[in-house]
């Protein structure tokens, strides 16, 4: 079955980054989940955040693309290099990332996370 990730349809899930993790502000964050596989390892959905930074740390078997659809974000990665990304722009998130993740402004995106076993 095809699955539309449109939002309009979909019960949104709201939390707050980590205090242990924040850089600043404390965003709040939504999130659309449309699609898990049964086995767990692909998820797929809308992500909707306030401005605000904090440190993520991918696991060694997770992964995201994601693409913009509003707002800007930056990832700065822990050797300082960054990338931004604003509305129609596309990027992954490799796994074992460490960085900060920093919304610039109010964002929402769609993503996909593959996360493997092991």
């Amino acid at each position: 079955m095809i699955v539309r990730v449109d939002g309009q349809h979909l019960s949104a899930q709201i939390d707050y980054p980590n205090p242990q993790r924040l850089v600043s502000g404390n965003p709040q964050r939504r999130t659309w989940p449309a699609y898990e596989s049964g086995d767990g390892v692909c998820a797929a959905g809308i992500w909707a955040c306030e401005p605000g930074a904090w440190r993520i740390a991918f696991a060694d078997n997770k992964e995201e693309f994601f693409c913009i659809r509003h707002g800007r974000v930056q990832l700065i990665a822990e050797n300082g290099h960054a990338e931004a990304f604003g509305p129609g722009e596309a990027a992954v998130i490799p796994a074992g990332f460490r960085g900060v993740f920093e919304v610039v402004e109010a964002v929402e995106k769609y993503y996909v996370i593959v996360t493997r076993p092991g």
